[in-house]
């Protein structure tokens, strides 16, 4: 309900309605978002296989916020080959590492409540769900604590038959892979927040990965929530008039209520129609 509705109440006595003001609804919350990516020992779950490594990123409002959670874990039991080749980890790396059991209560405060992006979601949510019911965690489904978007669904249905694995589409929207040499969760989870945000907005380079320009010359309202920069798109001359021919159609089949045109720039936009 919005916060300037009226609320009606029956007046005792006479039948009528009066209407007392509603107090103003608290702000809704900021969108809150967490990129995910698990890496593990194996493919198959119900082979006894386990979680190796979490990586995690936060967007805010769709904008990445430098908050990230990311952790190794050791699976006790040993890695399969394939699977050592892909990600680069070993046994021995792993040897020190902490179990899931004594990272599972940090993992879980820091998703929940948030939206888990996730590309083939049904594969990350089914270890983890895995891990979380062997180590007795408080919350034993992602989805009792989360909502999920699969990114992999949401690719087969903007680019039916064509390959929509991560890499296909870095180089579908031009995000630069090509430091994915082995398959880490962090750095899939950075470039996985890139490829949501390309499939639902086209907004790209959020500069989610080291790089070597500096934020200081970008104005305030082109830059991330922590600092790093965003592109800044203009239009050329062309796409411009093409602009102001557009509002000065709706100027006119509005009778002069175009709102767009509300700021002195109403001359200009008639003159291009």
């Amino acid at each position: 309900m919005s916060g300037s509705a009226p609320l009606l109440f029956a007046a005792k006595g006479n039948g009528r309605a009066s209407t007392q003001e509603q107090a103003s609804d608290p702000a809704p919350a900021p969108r809150r978002q967490i990129v995910l990516d698990t890496e593990t020992t194996g493919l198959e779950v119900g082979q006894g296989h386990r979680l190796i490594e979490i990586g995690c990123v936060e967007l805010i409002q769709r904008r990445p916020t430098g908050r990230r959670f990311h952790r190794y874990v050791n699976p006790g039991r040993a890695i399969d080959a394939r699977a050592s080749e892909i990600t680069g980890l070993t046994d021995q790396f792993l040897a020190d590492k902490p179990p899931f059991v004594e990272v599972a209560e940090e993992f879980l405060a820091f998703i929940e409540g948030a939206e888990l992006i996730i590309h083939n979601a049904e594969f990350d949510v089914g270890f983890l769900d895995n891990e979380l019911a062997l180590c007795g965690a408080r919350i034993t489904r992602l989805r009792d604590c989360a909502g999920i978007i699969d990114t992999l669904l949401m690719a087969r249905e903007h680019f039916p038959g064509k390959r929509n694995a991560l890499d296909a589409l870095c180089s579908r929207f031009g995000i630069d892979n090509s430091h994915r040499t082995v398959h880490g969760a962090l750095l899939d989870a950075e470039l996985l927040a890139e490829v949501y945000l390309a499939l639902t907005s086209g907004q790209v380079d959020l500069q989610l990965l080291p790089d070597t320009g500096t934020a200081a010359s970008i104005p305030a309202r082109f830059q991330a929530v922590d600092g790093a920069p965003l592109r800044r798109v203009v239009s050329n001359p062309a796409e411009s008039e093409l602009h102001d021919q557009a509002l000065a159609r709706i100027d006119q089949r509005s009778g002069g209520r175009c709102l767009w045109l509300q700021d002195g720039t109403r001359d200009s936009a008639q003159e291009s129609a």
